[in-house]
């Protein structure tokens, strides 16, 4: 991989480099005056009234009602809580900073988002809803039976949330909290992480999506805000094109190193999306034919996604929610990416620097300072109040994809891990599990809830807020530097066996559970040999080229991703032709061709499922007592209160409710003719910018 900027990173990454952190800005420059701190203290006030809002509105005394939100969001919540959960503090640091360093290629990886979210609302979704589960796991065990399944995809989807999600937000969080306010950058991490506990934990769902409408609403404001004075101070578009292209660092030579001038240049297809297919930092065909598969894998089979469009009304609901965060995700090349590029011309030798010594100098290490780009332009540029707001911004983007990951987390460890501990768990105590989860991936002790969770669910719970942490300095040197191409190359390396595992699960019935586990087990190694190697390794970069072996890091992530698509989907073709095929009457509403059956499905573990209820007796329950205010306020706030015990009429109804997929016929065209508007718009674009 070519990378055209910036910057020095030796073949493998030095203690030095992991441990140095940048000094603060002069206290002149940091957030510290009367108007900056009432508009940051009017935004918490207003995040923190819109979430007990909504926590005191819903009944979260149920599974359904707590995980998701009991199927009664409407599109304009969900779709504004979906773009919020992808628009984390990376995006604004990582897209911004690789705009920076070679140009508007890097917004392929939001526009790509905007074919896959429709083919999420219109094709996986429905056989989510009709096969009546929470989590994605839980679909693997109703589709393929068993339990290895369930357990790896949960267990791996935690560990993508630490080593892709919580650490790079984290990192691209704290490095604007620390320059805008001087704190160390991992006391910035803690607060961050102290500040979505509150809501998050005791408000379920729906107090995560309706706070994430109310971030949405500041994210776009002061993203266009701040795009509006970029472009003012560059001179409007045409003198932003031309200076881009002249925007070169004045120290160029130093350290005793050759440096050449490819390496702090602008490259010639800087206003180009479609690139070389060998040379290209983002080559044309991985575009094409890569980007869709990690897109496929993060937008159709991830938790944090797929649980907001499973809380909508109706699927009319999910699709509106699928094309409004479509539109939205064709913004960011404006709102980030531009103003990153901006950057680049009006702070050159920070951002641009290329010499290791000048780099550190301005930023604290020596693989360059693009990552700053977007933080730097803020600080500078926006005038006293404007700045309290876009630190608002930053965080707005932060802290909804911190909830939105630790609330989908604690589903995946209540419904798919703890229930396998604990099978006689009633379904308060599932829901105290889940809350229990995201209290210590704060790094906190619990304070109001039981402790039921066995010891070592909570030693493995808090070492993965403790490696998510440990892991921030890897991500800080990765990839040279640059956060977008250290998410997208993780995602390339352990997203594609879980994305052929779900299109094979719903559109093959012949696939079965041997052949889906080998499948994802030869995907997970090759996927870990080339992620380790490369961390070992160090990635290649104009000042030093990379010792990894070729036949393993000589092919770019993007291409990497579609052989290990499509090797794992020959293997889990392969074994399920070789063993038997799972009958018809286990896949009923489970797969697309059988999508319509209303027969009754039997569960492949019907058998065993049947025996432990037997063994299980009778759900444990709860003897009505007395209870003072302050108890009942206790199981107000954390969302233990009982609620009406309902009628196996009414419970029926509720069944019926959550696997629903009908459509009002005028609702169904008007959803269909904008998805094909906003197809035709995402083709323009990149023909546009081609």
């Amino acid at each position: 991989m070519n990378i055209a900027l910036p910057a020095a990173m030796a073949g493998t990454v030095s203690p030095s480099t992991m441990t140095e952190t940048p000094e603060p800005p002069p206290l002149s420059d940091r957030i510290q005056n009367a108007a900056d701190i009432s508009v940051i203290v009017i935004y918490f006030l207003l995040v923190m009234a819109v979430g007990l809002w909504a926590m005191l509105r819903t009944n979260r005394g149920t599974v359904g009602g707590f995980f998701l939100a009991g199927r009664d969001v409407a599109w304009w919540p969900m779709g504004a809580s979906l773009f919020a959960s992808n628009i984390g503090s990376n995006h604004y640091v990582g897209l911004a900073g690789t705009g920076a360093a070679s140009g508007v290629a890097t917004v392929t990886f939001e526009w790509t988002s905007s074919v896959m979210l429709p083919i999420l609302g219109w094709i996986f979704v429905p056989i989510y809803i009709k096969s009546g589960v929470m989590t994605m796991p839980e679909y693997l065990k109703k589709r393929f039976g068993g339990e290895r399944l369930q357990v790896y995809l949960s267990i791996l989807s935690l560990f993508v949330c630490v080593v892709l999600l919580i650490s790079s937000d984290m990192f691209a969080g704290a490095i604007f909290i620390k320059l805008a306010l001087g704190l160390d950058l991992y006391l910035a991490i803690f607060v961050l992480l102290a500040m979505t506990a509150v809501y998050t934990i005791t408000g379920g769902l729906a107090s995560v999506i309706y706070t994430d409408t109310l971030q949405t609403i500041i994210m776009l404001i002061g993203s266009f805000i701040l795009m509006g004075f970029a472009f003012n101070e560059v001179g409007g578009y045409e003198s932003f094109t031309e200076k881009y292209m002249n925007a070169i660092p004045s120290v160029v030579e130093g350290d005793n190193l050759t440096i050449s001038a490819s390496c702090y240049t602008p490259r010639e297809d800087s206003f180009h999306i479609f690139r070389d297919p060998v040379t290209g930092d983002i080559p044309w065909p991985g575009i094409i034919f890569g980007m869709p598969i990690t897109a496929l894998w993060y937008w159709c089979t991830n938790q944090v996604i797929v649980q907001r469009c499973l809380s909508g009304k109706d699927m009319s609901h999910v699709k509106a929610a699928c094309i409004m965060c479509a539109y939205l995700k064709l913004l960011p090349m404006f709102l980030m990416v531009m103003p990153g590029m901006i950057s680049r011309i009006l702070y050159t030798d920070k951002v641009a620097c290329v010499v290791p010594s000048e780099c550190v100098k301005h930023c604290g290490v020596d693989v360059g300072c693009t990552n700053y780009a977007y933080p730097t332009m803020v600080l500078e540029l926006m005038p006293q109040g404007l700045r309290g707001l876009m630190l608002s911004v930053m965080l707005a983007s932060l802290m909804s994809s911190l909830t939105s990951i630790f609330n989908s987390a604690s589903t995946l460890f209540a419904i798919d891990l703890y229930t396998k501990v604990r099978k006689q768990a009633s379904e308060k105590e599932i829901l105290i599990a889940g809350r229990k989860l995201e209290l210590n991936e704060l790094g906190k002790h619990v304070t109001c809830l039981p402790m039921v969770i066995k010891k070592y669910q909570q030693i493995f719970v808090l070492l993965l807020t403790v490696v998510s942490i440990v892991w921030v300095p890897l991500v800080q040197v990765s990839q040279n530097g640059q956060l977008i191409h250290y998410t997208e190359s993780i995602s390339s390396y352990l997203g594609p066996p879980i994305a052929a595992v779900f299109v094979l699960a719903i559109f093959c019935k012949r696939v079965n559970e041997q052949g889906a586990f080998w499948g994802l087990m030869v995907g997970l190694a090759m996927g870990l040999i080339r992620m380790i190697t490369e961390f070992v390794y160090g990635t290649a970069s104009c000042l030093a080229p990379s010792n990894c072996p070729k036949i393993i890091c000589g092919v770019h992530y993007l291409y990497f991703s579609i052989i290990l698509f499509f090797g794992s989907m020959l293997v889990v073709l392969g074994i399920s032709l070789l063993t038997k095929p799972i009958p018809d009457v286990h896949l009923y509403r489970l797969c697309w061709v059988l999508r319509n059956r209303t027969g009754e499905r039997v569960d492949i573990d019907a058998e065993e499922k049947s025996q432990e209820e037997t063994d299980d007796g009778v759900e444990e329950d709860y003897p009505e007592q007395s209870r003072g205010c302050l108890k009942k306020a206790y199981d107000l706030f954390c969302g233990l209160q009982k609620g009406p015990k309902l009628t196996k009429e009414e419970e029926e109804a509720l069944r019926e409710k959550l696997t629903d997929t009908s459509e009002r016929p005028l609702w169904r065209t008007i959803v269909n003719i904008n998805a094909i508007l906003l197809l035709a718009v995402v083709v323009f674009i990149h023909g546009y910018y081609a």
